[in-house]
């Protein structure tokens, strides 16, 4: 790899969870100059869901076509256009029209540049890639707060917007550094002719066999993306349900269901809970409820470097084990214990994401990994999807104090599924 290409690639994951928070941010001030009503973010919100979850399972035929460096610089452009797009929506409906493309830019380049990472670079850079998410996601709400308190919030979304413009130019420019450094895919044989227009980036490089399932590297052929070899071979593509029948896909989709669908219960709902079931003011609670997100972006920092010397497999098991502490912090008695359980639950959650997706090679072979990788993103956001909305629901009928419990369901699930995988991994290796 270019030694210019990483920053770039952590550029680009800046510029995915850049909007992330901005929308609910910016919320309160949009709702009655749009005349929407405060709980019509979660039909926006599940509009950009919606688009995420198809452009990620999409995501295999779209950077088989145009290569990883491409589908970068287009999803990039998707999400500024529908910034600017929100900048100037003056209601509603216009809102959800521009939220398509927001989703669809961001389920393509999160599926893509997982899975390259996955494939051409070691663990603790794809735990450093997620903590740049987090920093994008910090920022945006920043950048929102100060067009807010200086002008309005159609301003947050049109600065937001050229930001992004600026992200999407600079990996234009970057765009030869990706040449000839593709992902793997199984090939079968052709009709004899090429697989690609001269000169044209291609996703997949050249070779055949059967997956594998040990974590080497495939190295670049060298070619430009000409001729794929004498024999003409072609990608092989799979369906879903192909996939679903290879040993230890269900588990790690039933791990990535979990873990979402924990993080997006924790993270959303941690201020409602401190105020309903601990009796904290409304004030305090939301500056707590962020607690849990710096957990997760300083956790991703320090996992890199624990990622040197712990596996991938042992990464997930650690921050698993933290959450577990986490969850005892926060049925504790006191403002400190539960303070110190949602600095843990970050930290823990920190590692399991990125751990699973870098360990996605090494479990199944190279040749699946973008295939599977957007796989696992659409089931990610699924579980966020759907499993935060209903937490609301359990909350409004039985109480707030129902949040630990909700939570450890998911640790569990997690757990059960993570060492299910483990073990046919475990046996595919004695074989």
């Amino acid at each position: 790899m270019p030694a210019g290409l990483l920053p770039i690639i952590y550029l680009a994951f800046i510029s995915l969870g850049l909007p992330d928070s901005a929308i609910g941010s910016a919320w309160p001030a949009m709702a009655p100059s749009l005349g929407a009503g405060i709980s019509w973010v979660g039909v926006v919100t599940m509009i950009i869901s919606a688009g995420t979850i198809a452009s990620s399972l999409m995501s295999v035929r779209v950077v088989e076509r145009f290569g990883t460096g491409r589908v970068t610089v287009a999803s990039v452009a998707l999400t500024a256009a529908a910034l600017v797009g929100f900048s100037q929506s003056q209601a509603f409906w216009q809102l959800c029209l521009w939220a398509v493309p927001y989703g669809l830019g961001a389920g393509a380049v999160d599926a893509a540049l997982n899975a390259y990472v996955a494939v051409h670079y070691e663990s603790q850079h794809m735990s450093w890639l997620h903590c740049m998410w987090g920093v994008g996601a910090s920022g945006g709400p920043m950048v929102m707060a100060q067009c807010l308190e200086r002008s309005d919030w159609s301003t947050g979304f049109f600065v937001l917007g050229g930001i992004q413009v600026a992200i999407a130019v600079v990996l234009t420019l970057s765009l030869p550094l990706w040449r000839d450094r593709k992902l793997p895919s199984r090939r079968s044989p052709g009709d004899g002719g090429s697989c690609a227009g001269e000169g044209q980036e291609r996703a997949f490089e050249c070779g055949g066999g059967e997956p594998r399932a040990s974590g080497a590297r495939v190295q670049p052929s060298g070619r430009g993306g000409g001729e794929c070899g004498a024999s003409g071979e072609r990608p092989v593509r799979r369906t879903h349900a192909q996939l679903l029948r290879i040993p230890g896909v269900k588990a790690v989709l039933v791990s990535f269901f979990c873990y979402s669908a924990f993080e997006a219960t924790c993270g959303n709902w941690a201020a409602t809970f401190c105020t309903l079931a601990r009796g904290i003011d409304a004030q305090t609670a939301a500056s707590w409820a962020a607690l849990f997100y710096m957990g997760v972006t300083a956790g991703r920092a320090v996992s890199g470097f624990i990622s040197l010397k712990v596996n991938d497999r042992n990464m997930i098991r650690l921050g698993q084990a933290l959450i577990a502490v986490a969850f005892v912090c926060v049925l504790m008695p006191g403002d400190t214990a539960l303070f110190a359980g949602l600095v843990l639950m970050g930290c823990g959650c920190a590692p399991i994401y990125p751990s699973t997706i870098h360990a996605t090679p090494a479990r199944f072979g190279e040749e699946l990994a973008l295939e599977l990788t957007g796989m696992q993103m659409a089931f990610a956001y699924i579980g966020s999807l759907a499993m935060s909305p209903l937490f609301g629901v359990l909350a409004q009928l039985v109480g707030a104090w129902i949040y630990p419990w909700y939570l450890v369901l998911f640790l569990v699930g997690m757990v059960v599924a993570g060492e299910r995988l483990n073990g046919v991994v475990r046996l595919r290796e004695r074989a």
